[in-house]
């Protein structure tokens, strides 16, 4: 509460100093337009060149600037925005200066962001996905990968459930391994930073959620090998590259914004209510097998007697609705504040934000307050100072697992004739499972972060053309994780007087890199792009451990208060990165070009004989629409085709798997050392190789854009543990066996539909993979539920029994027998579940996903609507074994076990209901679902007062909004939520499996933003 207060405070304070203006002797207004509609431009920055004296244009395109009488006369006024040409106008006296500005309008001159540097877009022969603030900006998420989810083409985005400050996994054209980490490498300002699981349990956290989406200027994502190959054995699965926004020459600007937020699930589960759940169970006493019925009972229990052991209350006539019980009412809020500005020497942008969200789960919260710091210096016209930096602190309210009685949605276990409180207003302890709710009040799960990223450069150009530069960046994460367990949730623990632990986690994360950029143009047709050096990273992680049990009472939540400590440990580990990189961009005529690139990456992580690897790519590019035979083809404003083949790595594996190690512990009475793993001194890192064909196009004075790509990834010498003989001493090793390949499509396609006084723009993306992998050297690795890898099929297949329906004579449940091959469906069917055999029954990587967005603009409203998709998914569902059992045991069911099957000649794909009979509840493609989904993803609303308002307040610019999030889903999923990955199982191989994941939040948000 403490961090709203302040930051309120401080907001109320600057807009009351904002109120307070000045005037001049002489005042110049004027009109800015667009010279090509004569549209009114809004946000045009208006300057006197040599000062900082600058306004914008309003929403109108007017403005007003304010001038002393030397000014007046003299001076020079400078007009500038994004997509239009800059233009001078020497003031002479007038008061009244008009302007047309020209469209820049080669949106091919865009700049994107690449390793080590920047290039302009027509160039680009790579594939570089960039999203822009505006696209980020002001959606209601907890992370920024949520932000871009749906927005650049082949790059999957999938939330694992709905906790806040949870797990999210990235794949970039696919899964480029099957043990090593499949996530991109993400850079901020030229430093790579910490995005590691640091989490104590298995329910991932995010060090992503850090970061403060508002301070984005533009993320820009390689994909090709062309495009990361510079980043060597750290490419393989795409590298994210952030920008953040810095200062621009002019006038002092500031930024408020202020959101408030409430959320709820995006989706449900119907289950049985309290007589349904009665109706079921009954008839499911009665139909138990034989085994376990003997006059009338079920192994000793008459039907009331096991009613009263397993679900005491149950003739009380209570009908809870335990879901609605796992979900809090919940209000978040967003403040931001930055001021940017500065001069032709310095420039500045500072911000600060404080994001207080809570959870659709009860007890699920996460707090941030972050500021940052933009600062660049040009000593002179050699030299360029800077630095960014950015400080945050997190606090995540955490919750279990998936796994776990203790997490909400197991509530949703309980049967609806129980009792969710007893009569004092406390959660009831006499459930069937053990009751979540005590954990409500009974235990607590805080992570804090501390977290400071930054790097300072210096620009040096000692000669015309030539530019030195030097970066040294750090990212220091500090990561504490505190956990209390009352008394009153003993039967979770164990401890009968409380438990408590706690973890400290620190990761230094040290940056340096120097390198040379050379740019010349010669003999007017030859153009060359220059970059050399070095870089090196240096990781360092240490953790400490501590628990312990015994409390004097349940307001003692330390450790140092347990009168027993009964565990502790402390850890260091470390790894280091070296890079020698260099690219080399020749074009010819501005129409020709010729690409490469190399890197050699040495790594403390691999074996001393392959510890360095070489990382080639080449590429070509042909601007046709230069060609004199396309000079009078108007329609056609720009075409291109480019090619490029490349080489990256994978080298995000556990530290010294390549080294012979020993572990210490006590022997007898004394320490001694035994032997853990044994050394593998040829290992080395995951070798992926790429190629990439593709068009770009932009048609009637860029109103179209397209791009079209190709192409083929195949990865080799995996690194994976394998069984070795028993005679070595050891049963696995790590080696570097096998290949996967993924091949996909890309398609986007920009259109500016009408432009003028009312615009509308769309967005739609388009990206097909096919995933395989080729080579295990023979072996099946089992993931978790019915998950695995194996050769010929897509990481992570599902593996199981095929259901094949109920038989209707007698209600059984009935597989299909499959020959060797899992291809003959001749064998009929069988009542066995062991008597059918595992076959591939499901794939929960998509055939594709994208997304489209339409943008409408009309005078002071603007409209932006975003649909994102994913079709040809599977999900298994490992937790409908105990959901959607048919009653065989006391778990609450859901709704659709009423359609089971009762009679002969009965036709339903539902079971006959047996307590503890375990008709078909065995993993089974039975719990297999499409997991497509089309979501309105995001629809904001806004609307900015127009000057006459603005002026009124004493304000530069002011904009309301609302802003939903994940509105609507289409999807034939019958879970929660088909944006799904269990907590407690994801990995490379345990893909698209749900088990009591909470769905994601819907979430309405209104906000305004103010400017002055």
């Amino acid at each position: 509460m403490s961090y709203k207060l302040q930051f309120s405070s401080i907001l109320l304070v600057l807009l009351f100093f904002a109120s307070t203006g000045y005037t001049q002797a002489q005042t110049v207004s004027g009109l800015v337009t667009s010279a090509e509609n004569g549209e009114p431009l809004a946000g045009i920055t208006v300057i006197l060149e040599g000062t900082t004296t600058g306004v914008a244009t309003d929403i109108e395109g007017e403005y007003n600037i304010d001038l002393n009488s030397d000014q007046f006369q003299n001076g020079v006024l400078m007009f500038s925005g994004v997509g239009f040409i800059q233009q001078s106008v020497i003031i002479n006296g007038r008061s009244e200066i008009n302007v047309q500005l020209e469209t820049d309008i080669n949106l091919l001159d865009e700049v994107v962001v690449i390793g080590f540097g920047s290039q302009i877009k027509e160039k680009v022969t790579g594939n570089i996905s960039s999203i822009s603030a505006s696209e980020i900006e002001g959606v209601p998420i907890n992370s920024l990968e949520q932000a871009i989810q749906g927005k650049a083409a082949g790059v999957f985005i999938q939330t694992n459930n709905g906790k806040l400050g949870q797990g999210i996994q990235v794949r970039v054209r696919g899964s480029a391994s099957v043990s090593a980490s499949n996530q991109p490498l993400y850079v901020i300002d030229g430093t790579s930073v910490t995005t590691a699981n640091l989490s104590n349990t298995s329910a991932a956290t995010n060090p992503l959620a850090d970061i403060n989406p508002n301070d984005i200027e533009s993320i820009d994502i390689l994909k090709d090998a062309s495009a990361a190959a510079i980043y060597g054995s750290r490419g393989s699965n795409g590298v994210v590259l952030i920008t953040t926004k810095s200062g621009r020459a002019g006038v002092t600007q500031f930024d408020a914004n202020y959101a408030v937020s409430t959320s709820e699930p995006a989706g449900n589960k119907e289950w049985l209510n309290g007589d349904q759940y009665l109706e079921l169970f009954d008839e499911a006493f009665a139909n138990s097998s034989t085994d376990g019925t003997i006059n009338g009972t079920l192994f000793g229990f008459t039907r009331d007697g096991l009613y009263d052991t397993f679900i005491p209350g149950w003739d009380q006539g209570y009908n809870t609705d335990w879901q609605e019980l796992a979900y809090q009412d919940n209000l978040s809020h967003k403040f931001d504040l930055s001021a940017s500005g500065g001069d032709d020497k310095t420039r500045f942008r500072v911000s600060g934000q404080y994001n207080g969200q809570e959870g659709i789960l009860i007890d699920n919260t996460f707090d941030r307050i972050s500021g940052r710091l933009n600062l660049d210096h040009t000593a002179n016209d050699k030299v360029m100072i800077g630095t960014n930096l950015n400080v945050i602190n997190t606090i995540n309210n955490r919750l279990s697992s998936d796994n776990a009685f203790s997490t909400p949605i197991q509530l949703v276990a309980l049967p609806p004739v129980q009792r969710p409180y007893n009569d004092d207003g406390e959660p009831s302890n006499q459930t069937v499972y053990d009751n979540g709710l005590l954990f409500r009040d009974g235990a607590t799960f805080e992570t804090t972060v501390f977290r400071a990223l930054g790097n300072a450069f210096i620009n040096y150009e000692p000669v015309e053309n030539l530019i030195l530069r030097g970066e040294f960046g750090a990212d220091v994460l500090d990561q504490n994780e505190e956990r209390w367990f009352g008394s009153s949730v003993s039967q979770f623990t164990g401890a009968a007087r409380g438990a408590a632990d706690n973890r400290y986690v620190r990761v230094v994360n040290i940056n340096s890199q120097a390198y040379a950029n050379y740019i010349k143009d010669f003999a007017q047709v030859h153009s060359i792009d220059i970059t050399a050096g070095l870089s090196t990273q240096q990781v360092e992680t240490d953790v400490v451990s501590v628990s312990g049990i015994d409390f004097p009472n349940d307001f003692f939540r330390q450790v140092g208060s347990a009168a027993t400590i009964d565990g502790g440990d402390a850890t260091v580990t470390t790894y280091t990165f070296t890079s020698y990189f260099a690219r080399a961009n020749y074009s010819f005529d501005d129409t020709y070009l010729f690409p490469v690139s190399g890197t050699v990456d040495g790594s403390s992580r691999f074996g001393e004989n392959n510890r360095y690897g070489f990382f080639p790519s080449a590429s070509v590019g042909w601007i046709i629409s230069n060609e004199n035979f396309l000079e009078d083809v108007e329609q056609i404003s720009f075409l291109k085709l480019r090619a490029s083949y490349g080489f990256t790595g994978n080298a995000e594996i556990n530290n010294f798997q390549s080294r012979g190690l020993y572990g210490a512990g006590a022997y007898g009475g004394s320490s001694g050392l035994s032997p853990t793993q044994s050394p593998n001194p040829n290992l080395k890192w995951e070798t992926t190789k790429q190629f990439n064909v593709g068009v770009d196009l932009a048609l009637f004075s860029d109103r179209v854009t397209a791009e079209v790509d190709y192409y083929n990834k195949n990865t080799e010498d995996l690194l994976l543990n394998v069984n070795v003989p028993a005679t070595t001493g050891f049963t696995t090793q790590t080696r570097n066996v096998g290949a996967l390949e993924n091949n996909g499509f890309e398609f986007v396609l920009t259109t500016r539909n009408f432009v003028g006084e009312f615009n509308w723009s769309t967005t739609f993306n388009f990206g097909a993979n096919q995933n395989k992998i080729t080579n295990l050297d023979g072996q099946v690795i089992q993931g978790n539920f019915v998950s695995q890898a194996v050769e010929g099929e897509p990481i992570g297949v599902f593996f199981g029994r095929e259901y094949a329906g109920v038989d209707p004579d007698n209600g059984d449940a009935l597989y299909y027998v499959h020959s060797a091959d899992g291809k003959d469906y001749n064998a009929g069917t069988t009542n066995s579940f062991n008597g059918a055999n595992r076959v591939v029954i499901g794939d929960p990587n998509p055939d594709f996903q994208g997304g489209i967005g339409n943008t409408f603009n009309y005078k002071g409203f603007d409209l932006n609507i975003f649909f994102q998709y994913v079709y040809g998914n599977d999900i298994y569902n490992g937790g409908g074994t105990f959901q959607s059992a048919n009653a065989d045991f006391f778990d609450n069911q859901t709704v659709d076990q009423m359609n089971r099957w009762q009679n002969p000649g009965d036709i339903t794909d539902v079971p006959q209901a047996r307590l503890l009979g375990g008709n078909g509840t065995g993993e089974s493609s039975r719990y297999l679902s499409d997991g497509s989904y089309l979501r309105l993803k995001t629809v904001t609303l806004g609307y900015s007062l127009p000057q006459s308002a603005v002026d009124l307040l004493s304000l530069r610019s002011a904009r309301l909004y609302f802003t939903g999030l994940n509105i609507l889903t289409f999807t034939n999923y019958d879970g929660w939520d088909p944006e799904v990955n269990t907590d407690f199982t994801a990995s490379n191989i345990t893909l698209g499996t749900d088990f009591y994941a909470a769905p994601q939040p819907k979430t309405f948000e209104i906000g305004i933003n103010i400017g002055f």
